[in-house]
């Protein structure tokens, strides 16, 4: 008790820029977007009128966008925390191993990372650029005219061929997680386990996986949070177009208050979003760690 007193104030010491930082750019934002949430407001003048829950009867009820962009979102979300992982889990799986140029392979994969997304979606659109494109251009030298889209304009493709840009910049950094994961997996258990007998997929399965889980759970989660807010590559590439078909209830958000001036409707879409991010990752979160607390 007499460290615990006398740690305390010094903790707290340590803590309180981080808090305040937190506190001013975080946390008062969010509350005041759950305060805007009630309220109709354009932005632009100084009063705020009280609605209620107008705004959220809108948007559930009257709003049809809405409804396509939750379906967008929620699909965006399962894709994101199935194939960036494996992507990311894949490479660094083989980039563990002793191979030639490991180190600028690795620095080659995680470069999208640091790439600005707006840059990123130029670059796809480009590509993806129905005359102009590199992969309709690809296609037609390979003779394959039949499979040639137009990969942004056409709705049934065009959310899958954003994604397919969003899992080249984004798995990279779960490759980066799971190898730092690998590597912190002990030596000694690898060793034992080989002279036990067991192969390699056996060594695998029952010495780095069960290591891994931690690892697992952080970016299964970061997978989640990082889907449900995409905002950036979307807007840059279709804008949410065509006809609503890639439309994500971040960018809805973004368009209800930015673009068209209602900022208690955006902030209603960005309460949900927050709710949802919530009702997802805090009940994984907490089964994760109970489970982690069983294994040990």
């Amino acid at each position: 008790m007499k460290f615990w007193r006398s740690a305390q104030p010094q903790g707290l010491l340590l803590l309180a820029p981080a808090l305040i930082v937190y506190g001013v750019f975080a946390l008062y934002p969010m509350l005041n977007v759950v305060v805007l949430s009630f309220m109709r407001w354009n932005g632009l003048t100084a009063d705020k009128v009280f609605v209620g829950l107008s705004n959220y009867a809108g948007i559930l009820a009257l709003d049809p966008v809405f409804w396509t962009a939750f379906r967008n979102t929620a699909i965006w979300t399962v894709l994101s925390i199935v194939f960036p992982p494996l992507v990311g889990f894949a490479l660094a799986l083989g980039l563990d191993q002793k191979i030639p140029w490991r180190t600028p392979l690795r620095a080659l994969f995680y470069m999208p990372v640091i790439i600005a997304p707006i840059a990123v979606a130029t670059m796809w659109r480009w590509m993806y650029d129905p005359f102009f494109g590199l992969f309709n251009a690809v296609l037609t030298s390979l003779g394959l005219q039949g499979v040639i889209q137009d990969w942004l304009g056409d709705g049934a493709v065009a959310l899958y061929s954003v994604f397919v840009a969003s899992v080249w910049q984004t798995a990279g950094f779960s490759m980066v997680l799971f190898l730092a994961g690998l590597q912190s997996v002990s030596k000694a258990l690898v060793e034992a386990s080989r002279i036990d007998g067991a192969n390699a997929w056996q060594t695998f399965w029952h010495v780095r996986t069960p290591a891994l889980r931690p690892t697992i759970t952080i970016v299964l989660i970061l997978s989640t949070i990082n889907s449900l807010k995409a905002f950036d590559i979307v807007y840059g590439m279709t804008g949410g177009g065509p006809a609503q078909a890639t439309q994500m209830l971040a960018l809805w958000a973004f368009t209800q208050s930015m673009q068209l001036g209602d900022f208690g409707r955006g902030s209603a879409i960005s309460v949900v979003l927050l709710l949802i991010t919530l009702a997802i990752v805090i009940p994984y979160l907490q089964w994760a760690l109970r489970r982690e607390e069983r294994v040990r």
